[in-house]
């Protein structure tokens, strides 16, 4: 019994779909490398300007807000509360079982200022939070300005996150420096290069996610 003719193949035809699967791939990691050339370039940008943040110039504002994470941003904003850079201090994030009275030991000889002009905020557990927490206080005291003190590395998320929870509130940064923690250098300590990584990840998903609620 004859077999039937197998029509030739046109080798052309053939070897259509691998070239098309090549390209394909081949745009894909093009866009891949894009996208990680983006994002170290944006890495490096965020991590320069946070090395280079300093409180220098500080303008006084109406009210002035310590996002909780560490003795050296507390003590920064009683003392801009005690230099006049503000009427009254919220410090948001406080933990639920912090007491009142072991931060005022930590005042360091402000005692009197911190029982008269000093609130505190135990809700708020992100930063996200925070700026929620600070929105509604300063509603309350009708403050249209705020002093933000947090750690340099945080400030630009939390300003992000603060402008987006007050639009219509002037924010003024003053960004804590940590002796210990050398943004200059951060490439010489893993631990640092980790916590920018991180830092830098957290500020980008806030502006995407700001973006996206914009529209």
């Amino acid at each position: 019994m004859s077999r039937p003719d197998r029509q030739p193949t046109d080798p052309e035809t053939h070897g259509r779909p691998h070239t098309l699967r090549r390209g394909i791939l081949s745009f894909i990691a093009f866009l891949l490398a894009v996208g990680i050339a983006v994002g170290i370039g944006g890495f490096l940008q965020f991590a320069a300007a946070v090395a280079d943040l300093e409180p220098s110039g500080l303008e006084s504002a109406e009210g002035i807000v310590a996002l909780t994470g560490g003795r050296d941003r507390i003590h920064g904003a009683l003392e801009l509360l005690r230099s006049g850079h503000g009427r009254r201090l919220l410090i948001t994030g406080v933990h639920p079982l912090t007491r009142p009275e072991d931060l005022r030991r930590q005042s360091e000889g402000n005692e009197p200022l911190f029982a008269c002009c000093v609130d505190l905020g135990f809700e708020a557990t992100t930063t996200v939070g925070n700026a929620q927490e600070a929105a509604v206080w300063a509603k309350t005291h009708g403050f249209h300005s705020l002093v933000i003190v947090t750690s340099a590395y945080h400030m630009p998320r939390s300003l992000t996150e603060f402008a987006d929870a007050m639009p219509d509130v002037s924010l003024v940064a003053y960004p804590v420096r940590h002796p210990d923690l050398d943004l200059g250098h951060w490439y010489l300590s893993a631990d640092t290069a980790k916590l920018l990584i991180s830092e830098y990840l957290k500020y980008t998903v806030s502006r995407a996610r700001q973006a996206f609620e914009a529209h």
